[in-house]
């Protein structure tokens, strides 16, 4: 057996089906001066080509999976790689090994760099892929489709290759890198389909075409199983799943104590599809992508179309319905072609959020500007939250600006100071969101990127629930709502702890609602507050868990 971190529930039996390898790279290769243009114009046409069917593919998807497919589009046009590119060329490389060279190059200063720099580096060796094969004339690579359901295996997914998953033929995915904050993990949940990652090189010894059973909850992959047995498994599976289906809102526990479930989204289709579900509004949604591939920023008015587009889908409900809009969460890791940034040693720490305004106040005063002008005329809450908030003071001046406008001032809880100062804190805004990803790494001081540091950088660490309870605390205190907004709201059992820990709202990829909400309908809040006090006096997050499945399961 194998094991892994399992990051999206489900049980799948089907056979395995590799990744191909990518191209053979080239290791050399030279030109004459005379075609030297000709292949600046072959490397020129590549990247359009190569473009074209990442946006493409991005039509056809929502949600994080068009984020990523956008992004690594714009990637694919850098204009550092493009000089690099046909600087090599102009010195006599073929267009093949300037691509390679020009890649290799950029992977080689973000590894040395780390933290969230590191994690474009897939992307990049997907992109020098893709222009490889483009300028060869060969097909696509990465992920083939199958005629019949598979496990798909692989060392490691690019974003591109997981957004392009077809659940139906794709029945399980297991990796033997990423975390559960991985680009594959989150598009995994989006899709439904049972997911495994960091399972080491221990994958290695699973061949091609072995039929296998995957628990994406308990983290395990079967070679060979009994049939009957795996059969069985999933046959409780899909009963389970048919639950799930069935489920409807709102979020109450067994005995009807309210959690709100809200859904996180990127952009105004992915919010259509989340209000034709079953949430009961959007506890993020993320506004830095509609700035993604804009060359220049974008007008308040073109802005307010965009932010718009977001809260139609809700309205109609009687106002009874919050849309939360986080400000731009950018920063030298997550640059915008508009905005200057200064290259950083360590930028998940470094200029980002809304330590931006400091020294472009524009960017935040445009878009809350553009934020109040959407709202008009719509019978939405609209909630405002400010990220990467560390100080009262930042709190102060976020909510008067927010104020002036007439709109509802909160902040994101990720830097482990405003948990620990959240009565001040909450005391400046309405509410809190706590994104789970960055408070966890920051608490831990473990890349969340990282495979290697998989089990620290964890939700159910206890000392990461602390910090949660603290500001749920706050919000008990105050009478303000205190909202999940990472990936932690999406884990069934882990969604009960939070309520136990004072959470009001749990927010979440559209599809990962029904399952949270079934979960919360099999127990009562008082389990919930048993669950969570053992969890937070676990030593660590595998006692953590398991002291809370038990008390939530008996």
């Amino acid at each position: 057996m194998v094991t892994g971190t399992g990051v999206v529930a489900g049980v799948a039996y089907a056979p395995v089906n590799r990744v191909q390898p990518r191209p053979q790279l080239p290791s050399g290769g030279t030109i004459a001066e005379s075609e030297q243009d000709q292949a600046v114009n072959a490397f020129a046409d590549a990247v359009v080509a190569v473009q074209n069917v990442l946006l493409d593919k991005a039509e056809h998807v929502t949600g994080h999976a068009r984020e990523v497919l956008n992004a690594t589009a714009q990637l694919v046009a850098d204009r550092g790689l493009t000089r690099a590119v046909k600087k090599l060329i102009k010195h006599g490389d073929s267009a093949e090994w300037a691509v390679v060279q020009a890649t290799d190059n950029l992977v080689a200063q973000f590894d040395r760099l780390g933290g969230l720099y590191a994690e474009r580096t897939t992307d990049l060796r997907d992109i020098r892929d893709r222009l490889v094969a483009e300028l060869r004339g060969e097909p696509e690579p990465g992920v083939p489709r199958p005629k019949s359901p598979v496990v798909l295996f692989a060392e490691d997914l690019a974003p591109a290759d997981t957004a392009g998953l077809d659940p139906e033929l794709t029945v399980g995915l297991v990796t033997e890198a990423g975390g559960k904050t991985s680009h594959t993990a989150i598009i995994a949940r989006q899709l439904g389909i049972p997911c495994i990652v960091g399972t080491g090189v221990a994958l290695r010894e699973i061949k091609n075409d072995t039929t296998v059973l995957v628990d994406g909850a308990a983290g395990t992959v079967v070679a060979n199983p009994d049939p009957e047995q795996a059969m069985a498994a999933v046959a409780e599976s899909n009963a389970y799943f048919n639950r799930v289906r069935e489920w409807r809102g709102p979020g109450r526990t067994s005995d009807d104590y309210a959690v709100q479930l809200l859904a996180n989204v990127g952009d105004g289709n992915a919010a259509g599809k989340a209000a034709a579900g079953e949430s009961e509004g959007i506890g993020l949604f993320r506004t830095e992508l509609a700035f993604l591939s804009a060359s220049e920023e974008p007008s308040v008015a073109e802005q307010a179309e965009i932010y718009r587009s977001v809260l139609e889908p809700y309205a109609g409900r009687g106002g009874r319905t919050h849309v939360v809009i986080r400000t731009l969460d950018a920063g030298s890791d997550k640059p915008l072609a508009f905005a200057n940034f200064d290259a950083e040693a360590n930028p998940a720490l470094g200029v980002r959020g809304l330590r931006l305004a400091a020294d472009n106040p524009g960017l935040l005063i445009h878009q809350l500007d553009a934020i109040a002008e959407a709202r008009k005329g719509i019978d939405v809450d609209v909630w405002v939250m400010a990220p990467m908030v560390a100080t009262v003071g930042e709190a102060r001046s976020f909510a008067a600006k927010c104020r002036d406008r007439g709109l509802w001032p909160g902040v994101m809880v990720e830097v482990p100071a405003v948990a620990l100062k959240a009565e001040q804190v909450l005391a400046e805004v309405e509410f809190f969101s706590i994104g789970t990803n960055d408070l966890t790494q920051y608490t831990m001081a473990s890349d969340r990127l990282s495979s290697k540091l998989v089990d620290l950088n964890d939700p159910w660490q206890p000392a990461v629930l602390s910090l949660i309870q603290m500001a749920g605390h706050a919000g008990i205190k105050r009478h303000k709502p205190v909202g999940v907004c990472g990936e932690a709201a999406a884990d069934p059992l882990l969604a009960c702890v939070l309520a136990g820990l004072g959470i009001t709202s749990l927010s979440m990829a559209a599809t990962a609602l029904p399952a949270v909400g079934v979960q919360l309908g099999d127990v009562t809040i008082e389990q919930c507050r048993q669950a969570a006090e053992a969890a937070v006096q676990a030593p660590y997050a595998v006692a953590a868990k398991a002291r809370a499945t038990a008390l939530l399961k008996k």
